[in-house]
């Protein structure tokens, strides 16, 4: 194993992080960390699993972009209520033949995410298990007190948004696993080519939480609903209607699709990528028709683009480019298909 025993473990993680955050009052060595947040805020708490051969394959992911991922996850679903991150706890169940050089990898990504957001790891728990590793995180954001984006809100003729590309990260993971799309293949394919290749590796392996493109809306009370796009922007716009009690129109020509530029071992549809790839961690938000106005056309330097509406009908439709009308299935990633009663 990697260190001696775990108090050798919580020296070398406190020595990662010496600073002191706002609000950060007692972390890493004690029973419990004790922070404060403004008066007037909301606190905002998730937790997210990442589990090797599910979220993660040792094979495909370098160990830095595992830890990476792994907070950006949590993030992700921060920035999704419109709130700031602020904190994170870490629990790592580390598979026993784990190296050291593995863990301060892993530590390394994730502390680069942390200290550019301005999070702070403020503590966790560790544990050694025989095969498989897991990394557990709980996030902590804050918001002014009332704004807070929910999945529930969206009404009838409202405006359907989306952050960023859809569909990137999936191909970025399908680079990976073809291997006819690798890392070292970008060098030899033309300029265009090479910048998509290289935007779809880091889109998988180092996505970005759009923290910034929740707060604005949520901050201008733009925004009525919202959702992070993490198992598919079909299945993800379909479960904020859900909590809304609406369905929702898609237009195929307005969706900011990934460009494929290459073919693997099999061919890629950008429309298929784009609707049920899933971890692009992009935002899917609603807008009111008389708020839209206000909404600009990036944040951030981030494009946000309105991809459809809200209507009163359940269920998802599809407006293909042809005008043809289909039904939009919700495709994406379930953790619960194929269990049975």
């Amino acid at each position: 194993m990697p260190f001696r025993d775990e108090a050798q473990f919580v020296q070398w993680l406190r020595a990662r992080w010496p600073e002191r955050a706002p609000g950060f009052d007692l972390g890493i060595g004690d029973d419990a960390a004790v922070v404060s947040v403004a008066r007037g805020h909301d606190l905002i708490l998730t937790t997210d699993l990442s589990l090797e051969g599910i979220h993660f394959r040792s094979d495909l992911h370098p160990p830095r972009a595992i830890g990476y991922r792994a907070l950006a996850r949590a993030i992700s679903d921060i920035a999704a209520m419109g709130a700031r991150p602020r904190f994170a706890l870490i629990s790592l169940a580390l598979a026993r033949h784990t190296k050291r050089a593995w863990v301060s990898a892993f530590y390394d990504g994730l502390a680069g995410l942390a200290r550019r957001l301005g999070v702070a790891l403020i503590g966790g728990d560790t544990a050694i298990v025989e095969e498989r590793t897991m990394a557990d995180f709980v996030a902590v954001g804050d918001v002014e007190r009332g704004r807070a984006l929910r999945r529930a809100g969206a009404r009838a003729g409202d405006r359907v948004y989306v952050s960023g590309r859809l569909g990137l990260a999936a191909l970025g993971l399908e680079m990976l696993k073809s291997g006819a799309l690798g890392i070292r293949n970008v060098r030899r394919a033309g300029k265009r080519t090479a910048r998509n290749e290289r935007a779809a590796l880091m889109a998988h392996l180092y996505p970005e939480p759009r923290c910034g493109v929740g707060m604005y809306p949520a901050k201008r009370r733009l925004a009525s609903a919202a959702i992070d796009v993490s198992d598919g922007f079909a299945r993800d716009l379909g479960r904020l209607c859900e909590a809304s009690s609406c369905g929702a129109v898609v237009r195929e020509n307005r969706l900011p699709l990934a460009e494929v530029t290459a073919g693997g071992k099999r061919e890629l549809d950008p429309l298929e990528l784009g609707l049920h790839g899933g971890e692009d961690y992009e935002l899917i938000f609603t807008v009111p028709r008389s708020r839209v106005a206000r909404l600009p056309a990036a944040v951030e330097g981030v494009p946000v683009r309105e991809v459809g509406e809200i209507r009163r009908k359940r269920g998802l439709t599809l407006v293909r480019a042809d005008k043809q009308e289909t039904p939009l299935e919700a495709r994406g990633y379930d953790h619960f298909e194929g269990l049975r009663a």
